[in-house]
């Protein structure tokens, strides 16, 4: 296991972080925000043992308990995610794990297009409070959807099935259409997609589908704040909670993605999935006076939908193994 390029990456990043704290008189600004570095111990954890980004922690604790904007946990999300998700990523690329490249190649092209698309077209669009919404839904969906068939989706080994195309295909579907609403819009959520996608409809190990994801989400993080940074438009105060929270997800993500190998993948998944049903049901509370009762119903709703969608590709992704158990046998007969 060579791990060097991920070593080489924590130098870097400690040195620039040293020198933007320390030399930049900004140590002040890291030892007011250390409740959500603090948070973000677990959310880097979460984000390298889990298909959910540290923005799964990091958008509900600025939004829901620190009550800040929801742009603000949007851009904060990318923000740490490029750190904490990019540092997960060198961890494992450096371990050399299998992932699911065609999906994966087919995902980073589709985000390069939807992301931008979504960040200045749809997410505008979206009020502060439906952007804590559609996270609380998206989540909750995700969360109730491993809860009642963990069983299922940690049994899955290796690819069950094969498309043409190596799932370049879908992974450029997901891309597009996650990259240019969910993550545009919430700062996370690609991989959660492509990761459902994976084990759903492709029946992938969950060994090769959530580093998948993380790959996938660190590629989207720095993407998104890159954006967001040349055109000037990070909101005020991601700067110094990133200050605060970034040297803990650069060793806290790689650490997550390793402990988890020593204590098994479905502990961390249905903790994580009660974490995910809890901040569903903390923000339409919280929220409630705003929502109304058909807000709250429309909320509860949405996450109906998801699981329906999810439900969808996982009948889809049987049917894909059905044809694939017939079609073998006939292959072998014609080929003896």
């Amino acid at each position: 296991m060579r791990l060097w390029p991920w070593l080489l990456w924590l130098a870097a990043f400690y040195a620039v972080w040293l020198y933007l704290v320390f030399g930049q008189g900004r140590w002040a600004d890291v030892t007011e925000h250390w409740p959500i570095a603090l948070a973000m111990a677990l959310g880097s954890y979460v984000a390298g043992s889990t298909p959910m980004g540290g923005g799964t922690v990091g958008f509900p604790i600025l939004v829901l308990l620190f009550d800040l904007p929801a742009k603000l946990g949007r851009d904060f999300s990318f923000a740490v995610q490029s750190i904490g998700m990019v540092s997960a990523a060198f961890f494992i690329l450096s371990r050399r794990q299998t992932l699911a490249w065609g999906a994966l190649r087919g995902a980073m092209l589709g985000s390069l297009i939807g992301t931008p698309v979504g960040m200045y077209w749809i997410a505008p669009l979206i009020p502060g409070l439906w952007i804590k919404v559609l996270f609380a839904v998206v989540w909750a969906s995700f969360g109730l959807l491993h809860l009642y068939r963990i069983n299922e989706i940690a049994g899955r080994h290796g690819h069950a099935t094969r498309i043409s195309d190596g799932g370049f295909g879908m992974g450029l579907i997901v891309g597009l259409a996650s990259g240019a609403t969910v993550a545009a819009v919430t700062g996370v959520g690609i991989d959660m997609v492509l990761y459902g996608a994976l084990v759903l409809l492709l029946h992938t190990d969950l060994k090769i589908a959530i580093p998948t994801s993380v790959v996938i989400m660190a590629f989207v993080s720095v993407l998104g704040i890159t954006i967001k940074a040349a055109t000037g438009t990070v909101t005020p105060g991601v700067y110094e909670n990133w200050l605060a929270a970034a040297p803990v997800v650069a060793l806290g993500a790689p650490l997550g993605a390793l402990v988890v190998d020593l204590i098994g993948r479905k502990p961390t998944l249905l903790f994580v999935s009660v974490l995910c049903v809890g901040q569903f049901v903390w923000t339409c509370f919280h929220e409630r006076a705003t929502l109304g009762v058909t807000g709250v119903a429309a909320s509860m709703a949405g996450v109906v939908v998801c699981l329906l969608g999810f439900e969808a590709l996982r009948a889809w992704g049987n049917r894909l193994v059905e044809r694939r158990g017939a079609a073998e046998p006939a292959l072998a007969m014609e080929q003896a």
